[in-house]
């Protein structure tokens, strides 16, 4: 029987949360200069994006079979070496076909560290999850800072992605050995497509209207500042800012929040804070006004992913992988549909009724979650 120390099982656990988020931003902060860099227009590169794939429920089937350890190494490594392809793609069709890979690979990563989370999360016997979203959240904004920091250096984005990329490597190397040494979660053969049950499909749902809301805020705020609020220039990035702010210290909280609202109340209130936050920004489109909406609108979903996950790791109808693949399925077509979604009512009705139309998806996230049974101590 092999001694499990917890502590480093989590720290290990917290490192490759924070490999994922640090190279997903490194490429996300670089993409206006890829764009320019191939000369691609605004269509061929939204087409491009279109090339990351699901991949959620194959995912999530390799981890039930192979287990989350060597999935999270393999997947890790792979987003690293993925990373460093982008930057040495010279023409749009290599680098579709890499963003393909890159994308598979964020997939396995997502689903195999949060099965290990959840794992590490049982060993405590009490909410953490919600702190390893919190580090995906910190390394997105240390991404985010590094990013902005090599474009002021006139860094081409190969040179960039070649140190994010060695940078991650180095953290595989020194975080593997802690992580928990999770075995095949189920025997005999797994179908790749499992039907989930109703309470992961009310947990999905849930997800689902998150991301919208998320994705919209990620792509749409900055607009919303620009066109709606008529912003000066300087200021069209603050309600961004409020929002990403508000999500990361959210999450470093949320534990504590779980702890003393539980899980039924902590996504009850979420939805609301959300909603009200984007009725705020709706009702009073000012600066300052709209900005301290934007930063409801980050508390209320920052814990909401963590939390769903949390709970889809509990199901007994199915592998932890597998449910997490189920939700995350949901989450992840939410924030691709979203902010398109978004840009199709505001073209048809304008800017400021499409934020109500998310206001109402924000909403949903409660009633969903007053249908759901009061599992964790009643609350």
């Amino acid at each position: 029987m092999i001694a499990i120390d917890k502590q480093k099982a989590r720290l290990s656990v917290a490192a490759f949360f924070f490999l994922n988020g640090l190279c997903f931003a490194s490429w996300a902060s670089r993409i206006p200069a890829i764009q320019e860099h191939l000369r691609l227009s605004e269509a061929a590169l939204g087409s491009l994006l279109l090339c990351i794939p699901v991949g959620a429920p194959i995912a999530g089937w390799l981890v039930t079979r192979s287990g989350s350890r060597p999935v999270m190494i393999l997947a890790a490594v792979l987003y690293a070496v993925f990373l460093f392809c982008i930057g040495q793609s010279n023409n749009p069709w290599i680098l579709g076909f890499v963003l393909f890979l890159f994308g598979f690979a964020g997939n396995l990563g997502n689903i195999s560290v949060n099965t290990q989370a959840v794992s590490v999360e049982s060993l405590y016997g009490k909410s953490i999850m919600s702190s390893f979203h919190a580090v995906w959240s910190l390394a997105g904004l240390a991404g985010a800072g590094i990013g902005t920091l090599m474009v002021n250096l006139r860094t081409p984005p190969s040179q960039h992605f070649m140190m994010v990329a060695g940078t991650a490597l180095l953290i595989v190397i020194l975080s593997f050995r802690n992580s928990l040494p999770h075995t095949k979660t189920t025997g005999g053969r797994q179908p790749i497509f499992v039907k989930p049950d109703k309470a992961l499909i009310s947990l999905g749902i849930i997800a689902f209207c998150c991301m919208i809301c998320e994705g919209t805020m990620y792509d749409w705020s900055g607009v919303y500042f620009a066109k709606v609020v008529e912003a000066d220039p300087g200021k069209v990035t603050i309600g961004y800012t409020a929002f990403t702010a508000a999500t990361t210290s959210g999450r470093f909280i949320g534990d504590w929040l779980t702890k003393r609202f539980g899980i039924h109340g902590m996504l009850k209130g979420s939805g609301i804070l959300a909603a009200l936050g984007l009725l705020l920004a709706v009702a009073l489109p000012t600066v300052w006004f709209s900005a301290a909406g934007f930063f409801l609108v980050g508390l209320g979903v920052s814990t909401v992913i963590p939390l769903v996950y949390s709970e889809a790791g509990r199901t007994k109808t199915m592998s932890q992988s597998m449910a997490l693949a189920a939700v995350s399925t949901f989450g992840f077509f939410g924030f691709l549909l979203g902010p398109p979604l978004i840009g199709f009512i505001a073209e048809v009705s304008g800017l400021r009724i499409s934020f109500i139309f998310i206001a109402v998806m924000a909403s949903m996230i409660t009633v969903m979650a007053m249908r759901r049974p009061a599992e964790d101590g009643g609350k």
